[in-house]
């Protein structure tokens, strides 16, 4: 009788832990390509100079990225670009066709729809996220406290490093195939360090009453995320989505891909190496 009951015991056990225990699913893998702006638009803090993306030797060196890329057979792309639609589509991607190419030097055109275009996607998905109430980027305030409290020194210091990066890479487009420019911006170490460098070099900025480094550290993460937010709306388990944004987003675009349950992230260098 002891004996059965332990049996039972046992196989009721083994029925319990089978249903109850979810299976496992495959991972949305996530492989976020930051990219420098080949079109830039003057908008951020620090701007590059790049050279014209429409020439025949320059669209044979992003052929070349695309070609690397769909080695990673992405189902599914997301640009930098606000969702248009509920189903968080970007209706830039509509009118694309290989003339594009000749006329748009934006590296959404460039990169993403190019690559969505050679392996027929129907839609490339819009995943950014701005916002006319909330300044994600509140870097007039680091700015006005770093001036009234005798900080300007950090500030210009930090500034010069960045201008440094600037300079070599528009240097360095001279010599170097757009392939080896992204290969270099998203070395995971470079990713680490550039964020540490700027954006946690600005936590000291900050008194007991007011602190405006914290402040655009966590409005940044929460811009970024909100944008994987919207990455995880569009994601199905077993998806291979390739992300393509702004290399300052890297840093917890990357993070969340790594620590978000259901999620694995690719690294980008191992398809343009």
């Amino acid at each position: 009788m002891k004996r059965n009951y332990l049996i039972s015991l046992l196989v009721g056990l083994a029925l319990f832990t089978k249903t109850s225990v979810p299976a496992e699913t495959e991972p949305v893998r996530v492989l976020i390509l930051g990219t420098y702006h080949f079109d830039n638009p003057g908008l951020d803090l620090h701007n590059m100079k790049t050279d014209d993306m429409r020439t025949p030797a320059k669209q044979a060196e992003l052929a070349e990225v695309a070609s690397r890329l769909a080695r990673f057979n992405p189902n599914k792309i997301a640009v930098e670009a606000i969702p248009d639609t509920d189903e968080l589509a970007t209706k830039k991607f509509d009118a694309f066709t290989t003339e594009t190419l000749t006329k748009d030097s934006d590296e959404r055109a460039q990169i993403a729809f190019r690559l969505a275009h050679k392996l027929g996607h129907k839609v490339v998905y819009g995943i950014d996220e701005q916002s006319d109430k909330i300044d994600y980027f509140p870097y007039d305030k680091v700015q006005d406290y770093a001036k009234a409290h005798g900080k300007t020194a950090l500030l210009d210091a930090m500034n010069a490093q960045v201008a440094a990066i600037m300079n070599k890479m528009e240097a360095d487009q001279k010599t170097k195939s757009v392939r080896e420019m992204l290969l270099w911006q998203n070395q995971p170490d470079r990713i680490d360090a550039d964020h540490k460098n700027f954006y946690y070099a600005l936590l000291p900025l900050g008194d007991r009453s007011t602190e405006p480094g914290a402040d655009l550290n966590g409005y940044w993460y929460l811009r970024n995320a909100k944008i994987f937010a919207k990455l995880a709306q569009i994601a199905k388990p077993g998806d291979r989505i390739l992300v393509t944004f702004g290399a300052g987003h890297c840093y917890w675009l990357r993070h969340f891909a790594r620590t978000t349950p259901g999620f694995a992230l690719v690294e980008a260098s191992d398809y343009l190496q």
